[in-house]
């Protein structure tokens, strides 16, 4: 098969609804495969219920109340939700807060850090990834320990 039927070859395949191709002749093995297309879209972000939200018509008004006085707690008067910006793993694997074993951590709780500051290590399949902080601000939680597997997306530090 020379270039100009192979290219021909494969605009037919890519032009079709084959997902995939495998050609053999005299001994040379060709194989395309399509990659498939993703389609991307975006979701509204989730709110929170509030009792003025909640319409109750037809059930009985104890299960109207039971119903806002669970809403109430959920929402109510709980301890505030933490205040600041939280550096989240971007891989999965162990972090360390500090360059080397017997080394002073990047940061500790009260540091001040600015945008790109080095603030962890996270180790994955033996390399070593620096992690930067996004934000400016001042470091008001470390959320783990050193040496402790961490997740991807996993909170690593509170800044405010």
């Amino acid at each position: 098969m020379d270039v100009e039927q192979l290219m021909k070859l494969i605009d037919k395949v890519s032009e079709s609804d084959l997902t995939g191709f495998k050609y053999e002749e005299n001994g040379i093995k060709l194989q395309l495969n399509k990659k498939e297309n993703l389609v991307m879209g975006t979701t509204a972000p989730m709110q929170a219920v509030t009792p003025e939200d909640v319409k109750v018509t037809g059930a009985s008004s104890k299960a109207a109340t039971d119903l806002e006085e669970g809403v109430q707690k959920q929402t109510g008067t709980s301890e505030a939700a933490p205040v600041g910006n939280v550096v989240k793993a971007p891989l999965v694997g162990t972090f360390y807060a500090a360059p080397a074993e017997d080394a002073e951590p990047f940061i500790q709780v009260g540091d001040s850090v600015k945008k790109g500051q080095s603030v962890a290590i996270i180790e994955a399949m033996k390399l070593m990834n620096e992690i930067e902080s996004d934000f400016d601000g001042t470091v008001t939680e470390i959320l783990v320990k050193n040496g402790q597997a961490v997740e991807y997306g996993q909170p690593l530090f509170r800044i405010a």
